[in-house]
This record gives C-alpha cells, sequence and structure tokens, in this order.
C-alpha cells in the first residue's frame, strides 16, 4: 500500500512538474498558443518529460532501460541529453536541434537553451566533466561550454560563444574565435630544427667581431652546408617522433584542453609587460636629464594604463 502511495505522489509531482515546464514555454516564446501545441510539437519539452523517465530509472540502477529512452528521444526530438544529468525546474529548449548535455552537467531552476547548445566536456577521465549552470543561464544558439566550471546565476551567454572557463553570475560571455595552438612538443620541435640556424649566426657575428668582417668564403659555405644537412637530419628525426607520439595521443573530440592558453592573450602578455620594463627605463632616464636640466621634467607622458587593458586577464 505504502509503494502505491509512492507512485501515486510521484505521478502527481511528475504531472506538476510538467506544467510548470509547459507555463514557462508561454513565459519564455510568443509563439507558444495552446498547451497541446506545446506537448505534441515542442521537441524541448518532449525531450524533458523523457529525460526525467530516464534519470528516474538511471537512479534505480536501469541503466540500460534508461539509456534506450534516451536514445529513443534523441531520435525523436534530435535532443541528446545523459540520464545521468541532473536537470531542475522550468527548463526550457528552444528549437532544440543538435543540444547536447553530456553525464556529468548540472542544470538549475529557470535555465534557457537554444539550438545547437552543447554542455560538453574536454577530458577523458571519469568524475565530473561537464559544466553547471545555476538558475536563469540563457545559452544562445550554437554555443559550447565546456569543462566542469560553473556558470553563475542569471549569467547569459551569446551565441555560437565557447566558453572553457568559470562565469560569474550576472555575467555575459560573447565572442569565438578559432586560432591556432601550439603545443610543448610543437615547440621544442621548431626550437631544436633552428637551433642550428641560431649557432650558425652566433658563430658568424663572433667571426665578425674578431676578424673585422675578414672570414673565409669558403668557410661560410661549409657551414650553411652543415646546417642545411643539419636541419634535414632534425627534421626527419623529429618527424619520425611526432608520427609515434601522435599514434599514442588520444583524439580530443572538442580539440580544447584547459592547459592550452590563449596565444594572442599571451603574445600581449609580452608585449605590456615589455612596454611596462620601457616605462621604467624612460622614467629613470627622465631622472637623470631633469638632474641636468630640470626644464625637462616639466614635460610628461602619457603612460598606458593596465585597466584599459584588464579585459586580457579574463
Amino acid at each position: 500500500m505504502s509503494s502505491f502511495i509512492k507512485k501515486l505522489r510521484r505521478l502527481r509531482q511528475a504531472k506538476v512538474d510538467i506544467q510548470a515546464d509547459i507555463v514557462s514555454v508561454f513565459e519564455r516564446d510568443p509563439a507558444a498558443r495552446h498547451e497541446l501545441e506545446i506537448l505534441l510539437t515542442y521537441p524541448g519539452i518532449q525531450a524533458l518529460i523523457l529525460h526525467r523517465m530516464a534519470h528516474e530509472l538511471w537512479g534505480r540502477d536501469a541503466k540500460f532501460v534508461a539509456r534506450a529512452i534516451s536514445y529513443g528521444s534523441r531520435m525523436l526530438t534530435g535532443i541528446e541529453i545523459h540520464p545521468a544529468a541532473k536537470i531542475g525546474k522550468r527548463f526550457f529548449i528552444d528549437h532544440g536541434v543538435g543540444v547536447v548535455i553530456g553525464e556529468t552537467a548540472e542544470i538549475g531552476d529557470d535555465v534557457t537553451l537554444y539550438q545547437g547548445v552543447t554542455l560538453g566536456g574536454v577530458s577523458l577521465n571519469k568524475g565530473k566533466r561537464h559544466p553547471t549552470l545555476e538558475d536563469g543561464v540563457v545559452v544562445g544558439a550554437g554555443a559550447k561550454v565546456l569543462g566542469p566550471f560553473t556558470v553563475g546565476k542569471n549569467a547569459k551567454i551569446g551565441s555560437n560563444a565557447v566558453v572553457v572557463k568559470p562565469v560569474p553570475a550576472g555575467a555575459t560571455m560573447v565572442g569565438s574565435a578559432a586560432r591556432m595552438i601550439t603545443n610543448k612538443a610543437d615547440s621544442e620541435t621548431k626550437a631544436k630544427a633552428a637551433k642550428p640556424q641560431k649557432v650558425l649566426e652566433a658563430k658568424q657575428a663572433s667571426t665578425d667581431e674578431t676578424s673585422s668582417f675578414n672570414a673565409s668564403t669558403n668557410e661560410l659555405d661549409d657551414l650553411k652546408v652543415v646546417n642545411a644537412k643539419s636541419q634535414h637530419a632534425i627534421q626527419q628525426r623529429f618527424a619520425k617522433q611526432n608520427v609515434k607520439d601522435n599514434a599514442n595521443l588520444v583524439f580530443n573530440a572538442y580539440g580544447l584542453s584547459p592547459d592550452y592558453g590563449d596565444p594572442i592573450a599571451d603574445t600581449f602578455a609580452k608585449m605590456l609587460e615589455h612596454i611596462r620594463r620601457s616605462e621604467a627605463r624612460i622614467d629613470e632616464l627622465q631622472d637623470a636629464m631633469c638632474k641636468l636640466d630640470p626644464n625637462f621634467c616639466t614635460k610628461h607622458y602619457a603612460k598606458l594604463s593596465a585597466d584599459e587593458l584588464s579585459i586580457l586577464d579574463k
């Protein structure tokens, strides 16, 4: 008798949840007209109802049946939600085609996703791999939120944005630019391949200083031949090593890793550090000039403010 009462309560709660989901559709989609249309033609609502069934079965260790329901839901709606994903109340997926929600993703209340959104991971390790969206988050069409971090309450993520870092509450994230990322192995390969050229340049500079540009043509020609042979041998060796290493690498489906930095931001950071040191040197020169000419101190130059470029740190 008690089990029957529990089942009845679950059915009542499911009905309440579905009604709340339908109300949320009316609030967020001006094209919605009546409840029957929403239930029969809105893939987001259908995927959510089926996910709740699959999630309940997943928690009861009926994982195969849960995955079967999830698979059927994807075939029906074009939305893939892992049965283990945790989803809050009044969750709305608008249009819905191409939405992917990973296993360890957690979604709060009143969250809205548009078509093509991916809540994915960048690691093959077990455990928390997918993002957590707190209450009121809105994710625009085609956006990718990748990694085990938190998107704060009422944050907004623009269409086609790629987010791989935590988002503060109330923030708006926009933009995505594909850039070539050079890994450590590639950098070492290039550095070692360029080493013979650096040795040649150093030796040539030393010869120029000691002999006042009297180095023989034959010696330079010999060095060029040695340099060419060395570069060719190094390129062949590292090409073989790269083939061997690549065979052991696991492909990252999202092409991103938390270990990769933004090369453009890194370049700007180095430039800013160089500018900072240059300004410090200019200040020293100015102090010296002021001692020689007091009138020189009356002239000032505008310095670059770090606050103006603080976006590079975000």
